[in-house]
């Protein structure tokens, strides 16, 4: 099964990024998980859309349409999801049919705070049902303190990558039940 991996952030040493990262490595093996890049994402604006998708755009909506499900590694922004993260979900939820309609993601979100990125993650569940997205069962995966649990941008707790590879199997099952 193919799936879309997107980190809602665009710092190099990411927490987030890193934990896509160690989910291709967990990832049970019938899963290929290829990374995509947001950064290149403009604004969402209606009179750019008007005119033709851009092409980093048309890159998004082609990704999201070919992939079986969406991983989303999901910082939290001041309580909620970060502007990227919203940015690429408001693109992907344009068109008929909408790249993001019917499809499922699983997500995942580490934090130097001590709840993860729960309020980020309950924005996300929330924007993806709008677009006729789902989230996959035991899709919260919270690393908090996630200072302590990484060493050199590689996931070190063996209980959160213990963690990671069962998150992933069930969403594996999920798909495998559609």
């Amino acid at each position: 099964m193919k799936i879309l991996a997107v980190s809602g952030s665009l710092r190099a040493a990411s927490y987030n990024t890193a934990l896509l990262h160690a989910a291709r490595e967990l990832a049970p093996e019938e899963m290929q998980i290829e990374a995509f890049g947001l950064g290149q994402l403009p604004f969402f604006n209606q009179d750019v859309e008007e005119q033709g998708d851009p092409t980093p755009v048309a890159a998004w909506k082609d990704a999201v349409r070919a992939a079986d499900g969406l991983l989303i590694a999901c910082p939290e922004y001041n309580g909620g999801l970060t502007a990227v993260l919203k940015n690429a979900i408001d693109w992907a939820s344009r068109g008929k049919p909408a790249p993001l309609d019917g499809k499922i993601a699983c997500a995942l979100g580490a934090s130097p705070g001590i709840t993860g990125t729960v309020r980020a993650q309950d924005a996300l569940r929330l924007n993806l049902k709008r677009t006729g997205a789902d989230l996959a069962p035991l899709s919260d995966i919270l690393v908090g303190q996630a200072h302590t649990k990484f060493e050199n941008g590689k996931l070190t707790d063996e209980r959160t990558r213990q963690a990671i590879a069962r998150h992933l199997a069930s969403f594996a099952a999920a798909l495998r039940s559609r």
